[in-house]
């Protein structure tokens, strides 16, 4: 019998996206599955809406938006209450190859050592190319990065191969891996809680794996873009106070001493040159809420 696998999505006032994605995980090959949706304190009643649309799906409710740390937490503890072998967390903005479940599960099922495990994510708007072609890190200057983003899928692409990091936009691991590391962090909330929870598993001794030969394909920036350009931009500002914040919080928790001043000296370099772009672009409420994101993120930390 196949292990049995609980497909994570989180779902914010999104009743299109997400039913589009739960659409395209009802074509895979792989049989021994279960979707669980998180409705994420949605407003506009999709979660209920989802359910009714699709009434073989798991749905659990939150009364508030807890993020997307938060959420898959929910989707983790019901994946452990009920011993689901493998457990997934997927972004609710992707599209899925029928078989793209069977090439993880099989090779985490040929391959004890390995932690956890992602597919090679593309763009859907443009499937010709990546999104993700394996997420890596480098230590010494504290850059976090991905691999042949917005690029024709080099040889290396295609391959199995061992990776720094997994992303969270499609992020396999064995529930009981889990029960070892521990969830994602809540305080997190969005943004680099994939990079922790990778480098939780990975201090267990255990290898994170990218898998060429599995595909799926992502719209990439569903829930933090607004559909018309205002003063700030696109982006909500907030994004950017959380992918900021958070970035700091991990290299405090995992730069080694003696690439410290390395990690300093880029990183200063970095955040000045985003800071000095919000104010030549006049976006000084983003200009603002970086300097914020600076200051909690060297005085806050993850638990």
């Amino acid at each position: 019998m196949q292990p049995s696998v609980a497909i994570i999505l989180i779902n914010w006032n999104s009743l299109e996206v997400t039913s589009d994605c739960i659409v395209s995980l009802k074509g895979i090959q792989y049989a021994n599955y279960s979707i669980v949706v998180v409705d994420n304190g949605s407003a506009d009643g999709s979660g209920k809406a989802l359910k009714q649309l699709h009434p073989e799906i798991v749905l659990i409710e939150s009364a508030t938006n807890l993020g997307f740390a938060g959420g898959n937490n929910l989707g983790f503890d019901y994946a452990l209450a009920k011993a689901y072998d493998y457990t997934i967390m997927l972004n609710n903005d992707t599209y899925v190859e029928p078989d793209f479940l069977d090439h993880l599960v099989n090779y985490m099922e040929g391959h004890p050592e390995v932690g956890a495990i992602q597919p090679r994510i593309h763009y859907h708007h443009n499937r010709s190319l990546l999104w993700n072609g394996g997420s890596y890190y480098s230590k010494c200057w504290g850059y976090f990065y991905s691999k042949d983003e917005n690029k024709i899928p080099s040889p290396e692409s295609l391959t199995i191969k061992e990776v720094d990091w997994i992303t969270g936009c499609a992020f396999l691991t064995k529930t009981k891996t889990l029960q070892q590391t521990g969830l994602l962090a809540d305080e997190l909330f969005m943004y680099s809680e994939d990079v922790d929870l990778s480098f939780r598993i990975k201090a267990f001794g255990l290898s994170l794996v990218y898998h060429g030969d599995s595909v799926i394909y992502h719209i990439a920036g569903q829930s933090n873009k607004s559909k018309t350009k205002g003063k700030e931009g696109f982006v909500n500002p907030n994004v950017h106070y959380m992918n900021q914040r958070n970035r700091i919080w991990v290299l405090k928790k995992y730069i080694p001493w003696y690439c410290i001043p390395t990690v300093l000296a880029y990183n200063m370099v970095y955040l000045l040159g985003v800071l000095a772009y919000f104010l030549v672009r006049r976006r000084f409420s983003k200009f603002k809420i970086v300097l914020k994101a600076i200051k909690d993120g060297l005085l806050g930390s993850i638990h």
